[in-house]
């Protein structure tokens, strides 16, 4: 990595934690009740919603109650992004006349939306209209971060609360989380992205003449505004398909790391969030050095990976005349000359850490090793530092297994911030892990032994293992990033890569919600000699490992016979 490189990371490093502290407080007055900055401004258009949709905000719900109206809210989504998709020949704002949708891609992509996946088995460009991107998918890039919001706030509660058997209003929480958070970042940082060059229009394709006097095509449309909300609430997708490699969706390297820095603010700054509400800021603290470490890895990995690419390949050996003597260019297949190696290496950790799947470089074309890391970083479960609110429920539920592992190493029934950890917990904790890689695994297996699905893969050996393991594990995880040399448009990857999506997004979230209102309505107990204490590096230390050893075991195989034996055939 050169000195520019280094640079950039440490500018990026810099901002995430300045950030953190402020914005994590923001978070923390808005879901801690009682007054919050803004009160003057936000509140008028809550309590208009709220009479809109006959909400009654201070009616707490039980966490079983949270649960269904999450789940209602979420089929009604998938139901009302599905129908549009199949009628939007006859809606408005269509100026490049495209037809409804395809039964089997618009079950797949109103899942996809809804879950915080954003997976794209389409072009965007050439699929989907105006109107079904701005008021179906950048819609649901709003609301389904609000709704990871909603879960992690729950579940922040129930592990706060004594003695309660509620967790909040789940419709008071969604709001609150549209309204005060996501839509005024994505106001201002869209605003900052037009400035840039980021195209932001209704109109449809512009004929150009290129230099050799052909005749092209250049779409444009609602870029600058889906791709705010894209990188703030983790969701991912892109108006056109190669994403944040394209020059109207990302201009520059200015714009390239501020969308690093947005997908990974608010995830970061909940951490921060949690120590408030908790009254314990070291345990937020912990919480965000784990998900630092395990991301910085991730980072550092790829980058010297990427930058050193493969040393095989004498052509990619350049010769520059300098003190330094001769460099190497590094892997630059499928990079964007404008960021480069380095850029991607920073990107392509951050996107599969979060929940958002954008990308500014091929991950197909990855280093076996470099490509390796995202695919890791997705099977950690997106908790470095994670989506928005899934990460850092995600996280807290590793530190419940963390903590069970070492109440059993000092014989006596463990303990978090007062709570007894105990059976039902722990047998939650259990679903949640097994959930993902059941149906990941599963489904993978299944695809690699079938002749029709097997075959939609572009490489043979380890590397289409790789292709045909990666859609599964970024469905599953609600990811939405693709390896890029599989074809998925047949009905079996449609119907189950979908299938993967709702599994990953609510089969996790009601075991959160059922540990919220468990340990809400518990009475929090004194710290003892015997309490293992939770707020120190040596937790943070163990937390990390805890993680990463969990993955090991549920993923080990795959990845060995993926990128570990195509980077060894190296």
């Amino acid at each position: 990595m050169t000195g520019a490189n280094w640079l950039q990371l440490i500018v990026l490093v810099v901002f995430l934690v300045a950030i953190t502290p402020p914005l994590g407080s923001y978070l923390a007055a808005v879901f801690g009740g009682g007054k919050a900055p803004g009160d003057r401004v936000f509140a008028p258009v809550e309590r208009l919603l709220y009479r809109v949709g006959g909400i009654d905000a201070e009616r707490e719900q039980r966490w079983n109650v949270y649960a269904y109206s999450l789940l209602a809210f979420s089929l009604v989504s998938v139901l009302g992004l599905y129908l549009m998709q199949r009628v939007q020949g006859w809606l408005p704002i269509n100026p490049t006349n495209v037809h409804a949708v395809h039964p089997a891609v618009a079950w797949n992509t109103a899942v996809s939306f809804t879950t915080n996946t954003d997976w794209q088995s389409y072009s965007g460009e050439s699929t989907m209209s105006h109107f079904t991107q701005l008021a179906g998918l950048t819609v649901q890039n709003f609301v389904c971060a609000a709704v990871g919001l909603a879960v992690a706030v729950a579940l922040v509660r129930g592990l706060t609360r004594r003695a309660s058997s509620t967790i909040g209003n789940f419709w008071s929480d969604l709001t609150r989380g549209v309204v005060r958070v996501l839509i005024p970042l994505a106001l201002v940082f869209a605003l900052v992205f037009v400035a840039r060059g980021m195209v932001q229009s209704l109109n449809g394709f512009h004929t150009i003449r290129t230099l050799e006097n052909a005749a092209g095509r250049v779409p444009a449309g609602p870029v600058a505004s889906q791709e705010a909300v894209k990188e703030i609430g983790t969701n991912g997708g892109g108006f056109w398909n190669a994403n944040s490699m394209h020059p109207f969706e990302n201009p520059d390297g200015f714009t390239n790391l501020l969308e690093i820095l947005l997908l990974l603010a608010i995830p970061f700054a909940l951490t921060y969030a949690f120590g408030k509400m908790a009254k314990d800021q070291k345990q937020g603290w912990v919480v965000f050095s784990a998900m630092f470490a395990l991301w910085l890895a991730a980072v550092l990995v790829t980058s010297f990976a990427e930058t050193g690419g493969n040393k095989k390949l004498d052509p990619l050996r350049v010769s520059q005349t300098s003190q330094q003597g001769t460099s190497i260019a590094g892997n630059m297949e499928g990079k964007e000359v404008r960021f480069g190696t380095a850029g991607c290496g920073i990107f392509a950790p951050s996107t599969t850490g979060t929940s958002t799947g954008a990308v500014d470089c091929a991950h197909d074309s990855l280093t076996p090793l470099g490509g390796g890391v995202p695919l890791a970083n997705m099977m950690l479960g997106e908790v470095s530092p994670g989506g928005v609110g899934a990460g850092l429920y995600g996280m807290l539920i590793f530190v419940l297994t963390a903590v069970f592992i070492a109440g059993l190493m000092v014989g006596r029934t463990p303990e978090y911030l007062g709570k007894r950890i105990q059976a039902g917990e722990v047998k939650l904790v259990v679903l949640y892990i097994l959930f993902v890689p059941l149906v990941v695994l599963g489904f993978a297996g299944a695809s690699v032994i079938m002749h029709t699905s097997a075959s939609a893969r572009l490489n043979p050996g380890a590397h289409g293992l790789s292709e045909i393991v990666y859609a599964f594990t970024s469905a599953g995880n609600n990811n939405g990033s693709a390896f890029a040399g599989i074809t998925v448009t047949s009905n079996w990857y449609q119907t189950t890569l979908g299938l993967c999506m709702l599994v990953g997004r609510f089969f996790l979230m009601v075991p959160a919600l059922a540990i919220a209102g468990s340990l809400a309505r518990k009475k929090t107990v004194a710290a003892s000699a015997g309490t293992f204490p939770t707020g120190t590096p040596l937790f943070a230390a163990l937390l990390t490992g805890v993680v990463v050893i969990v993955v090991g075991l549920t993923y080990f195989p795959a990845l060995a016979l993926g990128p570990i034996v195509e980077h060894l055939s190296l």
